[in-house]
């Protein structure tokens, strides 16, 4: 049975602004960084020397999405915040499916990610000397093993409490800035005759004179989606509405200082990259070769200053597990806290004031991802399906904006970002003709894709994620309703505080 409006969560609210920041931080900051502004040039053929703008282009409907989820975080600060806004705006099924996808997404993406950290430690201990722990962690049963091991160190924090969280998520932040800075400040100490003579005294080579193919709009828009996925993370601060001290402000100004130190830190990481780095090297190599920024940077940088890049890149990805589990957990005890799911995951441990057992069953799903990925062999296909789910959300919270002041006046009269009707109509219009380019070329490109079998698209098994979702919403539904609930009304407040 759902809360009624007098009853409360039992959730506190701890969280202060920079830890709500270093929550979307953390969740949208991982390792990709130090590889996507490079194999781009493999993916996208004809990208060439328009990285920096392409990315800054991505950056535009990321943007547009963290307005609208301001706009709702201001005047709907609950638990599970990007289902709340849509069941609230649009109607229950679309909050809840919405948000079972991403769930869905997000849970497999946490495994993976742990299941990445491991290789990044492998090549630290490398490049230490020592080869016998770097041996060790290629063998399948020590990755997996510490790969759970780690994705349980953060379920414990998570389960701690709001404190433990804080204390560990914020200075994580600060040591991934601070390695990350050694990209910065290297790339752009160095220049590409610095890079030329490197690769002459190392290889007894010069840069090659690339000729990559044409890029054109579609190319151009291609590299944008690609590029706009490494912004997906801070509607975690959302998920968070119900724990965050002073929401109305704390949870808006989260969500945009989130996105633009994001932003700003890509653009200037990717910008002294290519500042040192001809582009025309990138390419070439990248057609044959898996590069990373570390390795590129390596040419110039003594090995010591190399480790610290790798571990700065471990560090980005281990950020993303405790970041990514309060969020997805969250989103099961709104569910749950609405009636749509088992009511026992609503239940809040009476100490450390956390919904523990949608920790747990969230961290259930992201242990089967870390087996499935060592034993599939192939972990792109969670990250893809994460892909779809986000461009989805995201264009759902925009049109939420447009839709809440019609479906409920009395909760749009809270708005405190983008108060005007005027700019928000024309901010998510926006939004939404962007976010659905993107959503229709990566739709594209993976129906169009070479694949061995259709299970590796990423599109059918979104659907069939969507299908399930579908089938246990009507389900809890025909619950509810037939135990006197009354849905109506119940979709149209806010969840207890």
């Amino acid at each position: 049975m759902p809360a009624s409006a007098g009853e409360r969560t039992g959730l506190v609210r701890q969280l202060g602004m920079w830890g709500l920041a270093a929550t979307g931080i953390c969740s949208m900051l991982g390792a990709g960084i130090n590889v996507v502004p490079v194999m781009i040039q493999r993916n996208v053929p004809g990208i060439g020397e328009h990285v920096l703008a392409a990315f800054a282009f991505g950056a535009l409907p990321a943007v547009l999405a963290a307005l609208a989820y301001a706009v709702l975080a201001s005047a709907m600060p609950r638990a599970g915040g990007s289902y709340v806004y849509a069941s609230r705006a649009l109607g229950p099924y679309w909050g809840f499916v919405a948000s079972f996808s991403q769930w869905f997404g997000l849970s497999i993406v946490i495994g993976v990610v742990a299941y990445l950290v491991i290789p990044f430690l492998r090549d630290i201990a490398g490049a230490l000397g020592m080869d016998g722990v770097g041996a060790a962690l290629e063998t399948g049963a020590v990755r997996v093993g510490l790969s759970l091991a780690l994705l349980w160190a953060f379920v414990w924090v998570n389960l701690r409490g709001l404190k433990a969280y804080e204390r560990t998520v914020v200075p994580l932040m600060i040591v991934m800035f601070a390695l990350g800075a050694i990209v910065i400040v290297a790339g752009f100490s160095f220049n590409q005759d610095d890079f030329a003579a490197a690769l002459l005294a190392r290889e007894g080579a010069g840069v090659p004179v690339a000729t990559p193919p044409p890029l054109g709009p579609v190319g151009f828009l291609a590299a944008t989606g690609l590029l706009f996925a490494s912004f997906v993370g801070f509607d975690a601060i959302a998920q968070a509405g119900g724990e965050a001290r002073n929401p109305h402000r704390a949870l808006p100004l989260a969500i945009v200082l989130a996105v633009l130190i994001v932003g700003s830190y890509y653009l200037l990481f990717t910008a002294a990259v290519y500042h040192t780095v001809p582009w025309e090297f990138v390419w070439t190599r990248a057609q044959d070769q898996d590069l990373t920024a570390p390795g590129l940077l390596g040419y110039v940088l003594p090995a010591g200053w190399t480790v610290a890049i790798v571990a700065g890149a471990a560090i980005a990805l281990i950020n993303d597990l405790p970041a990514m589990l309060l969020s997805v957990s969250r989103l099961v005890f709104a569910w749950a806290e609405d009636g749509i799911f088992p009511s026992g995951l609503a239940r809040v441990h009476p100490k450390s004031r956390t919904p523990h057992a949608a920790i747990l069953l969230s961290a259930g799903l992201a242990s089967i991802a870390i087996l499935g990925s060592h034993f599939a062999g192939d972990f792109f296909l969670g990250v893809d399906i994460m892909v779809t789910s986000m461009l989805v959300n995201f264009i759902l919270m925009c049109i939420s904006v447009l839709a809440l002041p019609r479906r409920n006046p009395e909760i749009a009269a809270n708005f405190r970002v983008l108060s005007g009707a005027t700019l928000r109509t024309c901010v998510c219009l926006t939004g939404i003709a962007l976010l659905g380019t993107l959503l229709v070329t990566h739709t594209w490109k993976d129906l169009t894709a070479d694949v061995a079998a259709w299970y590796f698209r990423s599109t059918p098994l979104w659907i069939g994620v969507m299908v399930l979702g579908s089938l246990i919403y009507v389900r809890k539904m025909r619950t509810l309703r037939a135990s006197g609930v009354d849905v109506d009304h119940l979709f149209r407040e806010l969840p207890p505080e």
